[in-house]
């Protein structure tokens, strides 16, 4: 994501420039991570402070054309902070601009003491509000880390056997999508079965996979910095009827609340799609968390789907579908797709079959 347009938004409000020391909104403007650094949005360039791990493959990309095209890397010789004071003294800056959720009180006390003659003001979400419409550079990354996280969902159902752990479950996704193009996980794996697949975000155990019961895997690659999200429920073994009508229930709902979205949609109508579904079926009370969210560089971005949401999707959002019911004590179901959200309605990135898999 280029510079420009934050900077044109915040040199609107009256600033100078604006500061970023978190690691996700620097990897959003210059399309490189650091430890240890700091992004600076002026009005001649974004420039990435970094220290002497970094400096180097950060100029290599820049040779090779590999960052984001206003980018360029300084390495900072002083220390972090005093090279910042440095900088905005060289360029003349009186008024500069930093999210407050993104700077801990550690960190503004320290940049007051060395920044003396700088006026520091707040704008909230400044990368994030750009960051909920996804570029089509942001959009190519997604669908790949869909692809590997698809693809280890296909390998995964010839390694579920009846003597398997929910933990070897678990470490063989995480071990086949890094085998195959991922550089990361975009959260940590949940491998659930039986009893335990009654909690929505339970924990992988070295309980063996339960026969004749539901086990659900939620999980995701991560793409060049960009995250996907996938969930699947399956049976080892046979479903008896009451299980097929809950898993059919949910099937139902995401579908339904597939068909709704579009540009336009609020998200809490989207979530009610799914929910009047569930709820409709006898199980209303046994789905308590939200539609979804978006994704992108974290695993949770706004717009979120949820029946307290004031948020309306537009073009460009990418957005889960993850409609659930869970039976405490007994089991549980979540089937999640990922979609991109289009004027006319949506397009699916998740190529993984929805169908009721028995093993």
């Amino acid at each position: 994501m280029s510079g420009r347009k934050i900077f044109e938004d915040i040199k609107s409000q009256g600033f100078d420039c604006a500061l970023f020391l978190d690691e996700i909104s620097q990897y959003y403007l210059c399309d490189y991570y650091t430890t240890d650094g700091a992004v600076i949005l002026s009005a001649s360039e974004t420039a990435l402070l970094t220290d002497s791990r970094y400096i180097e493959a950060a100029e290599n990309k820049k040779a090779a054309g590999e960052l984001t095209n206003d980018v360029n890397p300084y390495l900072f010789k002083k220390g972090l902070y005093e090279d910042i004071a440095d900088y905005f003294a060289n360029c003349g800056a009186k008024k500069v601009c930093l999210d407050p959720a993104l700077v801990s009180v550690k960190q503004l006390e320290t940049l007051k003491s060395k920044c003396e003659n700088i006026e520091f003001g707040y704008l909230s979400d400044i990368c994030l509000k750009h960051r909920r419409v996804k570029t089509e550079g942001e959009i190519e990354k997604i669908k790949k880390a869909q692809s590997i996280t698809d693809k280890a969902f296909s390998h995964i159902l010839g390694f579920i056997n009846e003597g398997r752990t929910e933990l070897e479950v678990a470490a063989e996704l995480e071990y086949f999508m890094r085998c195959n193009g991922a550089d990361g996980l975009a959260f940590d794996t949940i491998a659930v079965s039986g009893k335990n697949s009654s909690l929505p975000h339970g924990v992988p155990t070295e309980s063996k996979l339960t026969k004749n019961s539901f086990f659900t895997m939620d999980y995701g690659a991560k793409f060049k910095g960009y995250c996907s999200d996938m969930t699947r429920t399956i049976v080892l073994g046979k479903a008896d009827d009451e299980m097929k009508r809950i898993y059919n229930t949910v099937l139902t709902a995401q579908s339904e609340a597939m068909k709704f979205i579009k540009a336009g949609v609020s998200c809490f109508e989207a979530d009610k799609a799914a929910r009047d579904v569930i709820a409709d079926a006898g199980y209303g009370e046994y789905f308590g968390h939200s539609l979804g969210h978006s994704l992108g560089l974290e695993i949770h971005e706004l717009p979120s789907c949820s029946p307290k949401s004031k948020d309306v999707l537009v073009e460009g959002n990418i957005v889960t579908v993850e409609p659930g019911i869970y039976i405490p004590g007994k089991y549980g179901v979540r089937i999640e797709n990922m979609v991109l959200v289009t004027k006319e309605g949506c397009i699916n990135l998740t190529n993984s079959d929805r169908s009721l898999i028995e093993l």
